[in-house]
């Protein structure tokens, strides 16, 4: 029985090494490359710096991007959300939000994700209220059947 297709591929989940390629291994071009680097990080660092003073703008930037790399994630300074305490309040802070990114003062990812924050207060609100309605509901059926 083949464990291939019709073009020849393995079926998915299927390969002719069942163990796989271990996690983390690299290729063979970077394990050469990185042994003809060996030893010489410190001369090429010194180089590129050398390169970025006398103006090479290439150099300049690989440079900077090493020392200061550019941040994934900052704080949100300035922004302040309003109490969240329910739907309502929940319903206003999408408000400021939507003003912030409006202003410029967000960034539409910034306002993603503190929208996606927000969406799970207003879950919690929704089946917090559903929980208790049900509850009210089960204590009023308990009493109609106690009183018959």
């Amino acid at each position: 029985m083949s464990d291939r297709n019709d073009k020849g591929q393995f079926s998915e989940g299927i390969s002719g090494n069942s163990q796989g390629k271990p996690k983390g291994t690299r290729n063979k071009a970077t394990l050469a490359a990185l042994s003809l680097l060996e030893g010489e990080a410190e001369a090429l660092s010194r180089k590129a710096v050398e390169m970025a003073l006398e103006g090479d703008t290439i150099a300049l930037r690989l440079c900077l991007e090493r020392i200061a790399p550019q941040a994934k994630e900052r704080p949100l300074e300035g922004f302040k959300l309003p109490a969240i305490n329910d739907s309502k309040s929940a319903m206003n802070a999408l408000n400021t939000v939507a003003q912030h990114l409006a202003g410029g003062e967000l960034l539409p990812s910034e306002a993603a994700a503190i929208c996606r924050l927000l969406e799970q207060y207003r879950k919690l609100f929704e089946t917090t209220e559903l929980q208790q309605r049900i509850e009210a509901l089960e204590d009023t059926l308990k009493l109609r059947i106690a009183n018959g």
